[in-house]
């Protein structure tokens, strides 16, 4: 059997050493949007749709980059989960009082400040 039951329809096979495989976006006139895995770099044209079986071109997308950097994933965390559950203030900040510079050298600390 082939694809979610259409038969003649096989899956492209990864080898044991390819462990990159990439996700296609395709469109399909009937059916609409669908996802499929391949080994990087083998994605065609046209892809049979899994549903109808006709022809689905190739959408493409920004690619999933995994290799976020973590200051980068916790701002976009943080930032995604505020849409849904924001912060709820329930009283003004304390305020701050402002830092008095201090001086480089205890000498200069002595002279008279204006």
């Amino acid at each position: 059997m082939g694809i979610e039951g259409t038969p003649g329809l096989t899956p492209p096979t990864v080898a044991p050493w390819e462990d990159s495989v990439a996700t296609y976006d395709y469109r399909c006139g009937d059916c609409g949007c669908f996802e499929q895995r391949m080994p990087m770099g083998t994605a065609t044209a046209t892809v049979a749709c899994p549903s109808c079986g006709r022809d689905a071109k190739r959408l493409f997308a920004v690619p999933m980059t995994y290799r976020t950097p973590k200051p980068l994933a916790t701002m976009l965390a943080r930032e995604e989960a505020s849409r849904d559950y924001p912060q709820v203030v329930d009283r003004v900040p304390p305020r701050r009082r402002p830092r008095r510079p201090t001086s480089p050298s205890p000498a200069l600390a002595r002279l008279p400040r204006p």
